[in-house]
């Protein structure tokens, strides 16, 4: 045998040996699932928090990702990941926590904006969740909604009349109280109008220029969320001004948002997963609240709307966008 056939099968040998290696590696790295609504994906915000506790994607841990995951598909979807073996679910809102939960009960979830999770039944107590499921919840913020009505009535000039567009499919009945409750205090009547398929927005903002709102108040819920385009399209050739809860509302071209970051959210997601990976059970992990809150302002919008953002709201702002 020739020298250049030795080196030749030593090369492949090594090679032969490393991609062994490799693929042991791959084996025994952790599964992660994660279930992301539709509009929008925050993937990387989770990469970030699990980096900040050590955790690096295809060295520690692999992504069994599935975005824009409509709810109808919502059980076929986890049904996909628990056969793919993953050891924990991160998941958004209520409704697919609740899916998650059906169809993996023994799975430990992370649900990363939970709503309504003691009413739900999703878990016993905010210090004990008990079950298979904790993470974080929006259920202290409310009030954000009373906000969104005082945030409008700033503008020049204030709008003498308001509508909230809901998805009466989520638990809203708190959120619109806030909102109710501070227009009234106000002297604005609140018109309540609701969206349940795409096809309902066109209506919705007929009724709402039929009764001659002058600004509006865009709910939350991954459904609503998976519609800004839509919505704030309407908005604008109505010449509406809207409050919304995500920052991605005012990005997408809504005058003005407040609320929780969902990117924040997905990050300290990151040390949930971390904990659960390491042993500790969902149970007896305490279930938190937001600690961020941003407010965004569109000057792009209200400069197409005719509208005046006073200085004191502009200097308040955690992003302007010009």
């Amino acid at each position: 045998m020739t020298v250049q056939a030795l080196k030749l099968i030593l090369g492949l040998g090594i090679l032969c040996a490393s991609l062994m290696a490799e693929a042991q590696q791959k084996a025994n790295l952790r599964r992660i699932g994660v279930l992301c609504p539709p509009g929008g994906s925050y993937v990387k915000a989770l990469e970030d928090g699990l980096q900040d506790v050590g955790w690096t994607r295809d060295r520690h841990y692999v992504l069994v990702e599935q975005r824009g995951c409509t709810k109808e598909r919502l059980r076929e979807t986890t049904a996909d990941l628990v056969r793919q073996n993953v050891a924990i679910i991160v998941t958004g809102p209520s409704p697919y926590v609740a899916a998650v939960k059906e169809v993996a009960p023994t799975t430990p979830i992370v649900m990363v904006y939970g709503s309504d999770a003691i009413e739900l039944g999703h878990i016993a107590s905010l210090a004990r969740p008990g079950g298979n499921i904790t993470g974080l919840t929006w259920d202290p913020t409310p009030e954000i909604f009373g906000k969104h009505v005082e945030l409008l009535l700033e503008l020049h000039p204030p709008p003498s009349r308001l509508a909230g567009i809901v998805d009466p499919q989520v638990q809203y009945r708190h959120f619109w109280k806030e909102a109710e409750l501070a227009a009234k205090r106000r002297a604005v009547p609140l018109q309540y109008v609701e969206v349940r398929v795409p096809g309902d927005v066109a209506k919705a903002f007929a009724a709402i220029t039929r009764e001659r709102a002058a600004g509006v108040i865009i709910f939350g819920g991954p459904f609503l969320y998976g519609l800004q385009s839509q919505l704030f399209e309407h908005a604008r050739t109505n010449r509406l001004p809207t409050a919304s809860m995500y920052r991605e509302g005012a990005e997408a071209g809504g005058l003005i948002s407040y609320g929780p970051s969902l990117r924040e959210s997905w990050r300290r997601a990151g040390s949930y997963v971390d904990r659960i990976l390491k042993g500790a059970k969902p149970a007896d992990l305490p279930v938190e609240q937001p600690t961020k809150f941003e407010l965004v302002i569109n000057l792009k919008t209200a400069k197409a709307l005719g509208l005046t953002i006073p200085q004191s709201l502009v200097q308040r702002a955690d992003q302007v966008i010009e």
